[in-house]
């Protein structure tokens, strides 16, 4: 698979699956919490991956980079396939790839100084040769997330949550990554200052050529930031393509529903909000033949009989469903 702009996509998932094992009286079931996702990622680009909690995404996100260890399938980054690398070889490409998490207070060592949790990186990977260029450099990546570098001298408790999540930001770019995963980033922040830290990321997306995954449930949210939006239901990408496209021909009745409850989404269309019947199904017991279909408005009796087959409504837009034809 190669990218617009020629050669290899930065990033290329194929069929990640993620089976966590449990017992069930004197049997064995398996959730599976990933089941053979695919995409790509080309440099400079943004996926955007959501869907409703319990989908599978932070999973999803956790396995790209092994803090959790796939079931199955290949992850290749820059052509190279990470699942087969050993610890040391893992531990010297993990610089390329980091994560930014939901909860900057819980992600952040209440015990080091802003600059000890910075420094820690620099320090592990050996990017710094003495402790004034240590200094130096953490000053740098202070100002380039909006934060002054006196305050490499403070706790994390003594900044505000949007300080502490820049704080996060910091730490992931001090290493120099090509690819930062964001998992639910601004979702525990204030609507203006979630709004600041987006501006950020994008802006630092323009001026240092990275790529992004976004993982959040906020459609409105992931529009702000994302050239292309993976749709993910019990483990599944049941719709990917091009933000644009989605957002003007969604074709999964679930990508439909989610952008029904959007603000403003409905402006000017024809459109009525969806509402999902019940809840997300468990994960343990899921339903038979297509996983959506307990919920679907649109559900006839044979989608319960077989699991769906892709389908493409564009060369970059595909998604899976019984039902639903391309135009």
């Amino acid at each position: 698979m190669t990218n617009s702009r020629g050669g290899e996509p930065l990033l290329e998932v194929r069929g990640l699956k993620k089976w966590f094992p449990i017992r069930d009286g004197l049997s064995r079931k398996y959730v599976k919490a990933v089941n053979g996702v695919s995409f790509a990622l080309n440099r400079g680009e943004t996926l955007g991956i959501v869907g409703e909690s319990g989908s599978g995404k932070s999973t999803l996100g956790r396995c790209i980079i092994r803090l959790t260890e796939p079931t199955d399938g290949e992850v290749r980054f820059e052509g190279r396939n990470l699942l087969e690398l050993n610890k040391g070889e893992l531990r010297r490409f993990r610089k390329k790839f980091q994560m930014v998490f939901q909860d900057p207070y819980a992600s952040l060592n209440p015990r080091q100084k802003i600059g000890d949790i910075i420094g820690e990186s620099l320090r592990i990977h050996g990017l710094v040769r003495d402790r004034n260029e240590m200094r130096r450099r953490i000053g740098e990546i202070l100002e380039m997330v909006g934060i002054r570098p006196e305050f490499a001298a403070r706790f994390p408790h003594e900044l505000s949550g949007g300080q502490r999540q820049r704080i996060g930001l910091a730490r992931a770019l001090a290493v120099s990554p090509d690819l930062i995963i964001f998992d639910e980033a601004v979702s525990a922040l204030d609507v203006s200052i979630q709004a600041q830290i987006l501006n950020l990321i994008n802006d630092l997306q323009r001026r240092l050529q990275l790529s992004y995954i976004f993982i959040t449930h906020d459609l409105s949210v992931v529009r702000q930031v994302a050239t292309h939006i993976g749709v993910m239901y019990l483990g599944e990408m049941v719709e990917f393509a091009p933000a644009d496209e989605l957002f003007a021909n969604p074709r999964h009745p679930y990508t439909r529903a989610l952008l029904s409850a959007v603000p403003g989404y409905r402006k000017g269309r024809k459109r009525e909000r969806i509402k999902l019947r019940d809840d997300i199904p468990s994960p343990i017991d899921p339903p038979s033949g297509c996983k959506f279909h307990t919920r679907c408005p649109l559900a006839k009796e044979e989608c319960a009989l077989r699991a769906p087959e892709t389908r493409h409504a564009s060369a970059q837009h595909r998604y899976a469903c019984l039902l639903v034809d391309p135009d």
